[in-house]
């Protein structure tokens, strides 16, 4: 298999296997790093097991090779057909017509990124997904108004994830700035930078591919909810 098939469990258990809740054949993130979950496979026996880690009532996210059909004890709140992204081009990068200052973000910059995130939306974002990797922002008056950073690390690889702007700042490369110094990162460990995004997001599929990326794997995410006592 490799690293980047079913990219959520091997995430949970390689690289990352120190954040997974363990159900057998399903493992999950806590809740308050990321709702990513997976199951080694799609079957009954993988989404009793997902089933088995939640709350009824509780949600999570997975990602699959095709759309999500029907299961008992799930209700489905939201889909989309979902791409996988590689850069396998090691030079290419980002080359704004000025250069912000770039700056580490950490534990004290948590409420600025999850409100950062709440207002554009890039992805799930909870008070502790920044311990999953290194992340990056710009300021302007002191305020967060871009940043970027890693999510899903798996042998060999690391994903860029929750690339977002203000809404008042689109337009000045901000987004490529920041996931050009993310992608300088993961090459310095001498690993190769990937990402998703919704097939439906024309504008950042266009910057994705600006930068070197290029699709991969074409499937599924899927948001579901676990069905509470009494309903089937």
């Amino acid at each position: 298999m490799h690293p980047l098939d079913n990219v959520i469990w091997q995430a949970l258990t390689t690289r990352q296997a120190h954040f997974a809740e363990d159900g057998g054949h399903a493992r999950r993130f806590p809740r308050d790093v990321s709702p990513l979950s997976a199951f080694d496979e799609p079957s009954s026996k993988g989404y009793d097991s997902l089933a088995a880690l939640l709350d009824p009532g509780a949600t999570l996210g997975v990602f699959l090779n095709d759309a999500y059909q029907p299961r008992p004890r799930w209700d489905f709140v939201a889909g989309a057909p979902l791409l996988q992204m590689v850069c396998e081009n090691g030079t290419r990068s980002a080359t704004p017509n000025h250069h912000p200052q770039i700056v580490e973000l950490g534990t004290n910059d948590s409420p600025e990124m999850l409100e950062l995130t709440a207002l554009t939306k890039p992805g799930p974002f909870g008070t502790r997904t920044h311990e999953l990797g290194y992340y990056v922002g710009i300021r302007d008056n002191s305020k967060l108004v871009a940043m970027a950073g890693e999510r899903l690390k798996v042998p060999e690889f690391t994903e860029v994830s929750a690339v977002c702007t203000h809404p008042d700042h689109l337009g000045r490369g901000y987004a490529a700035r920041l996931m050009s110094e993310v992608m300088r990162c993961i090459r310095g460990r001498g690993e190769t930078p990937f990402l998703h995004v919704r097939a439906d997001n024309a504008r950042a599929i266009a910057l994705y591919e600006r930068l070197g990326f290029r699709i991969r794997w074409e499937g599924h995410f899927a948001v579901l909810r676990k069905i509470k006592q009494g309903r089937r």
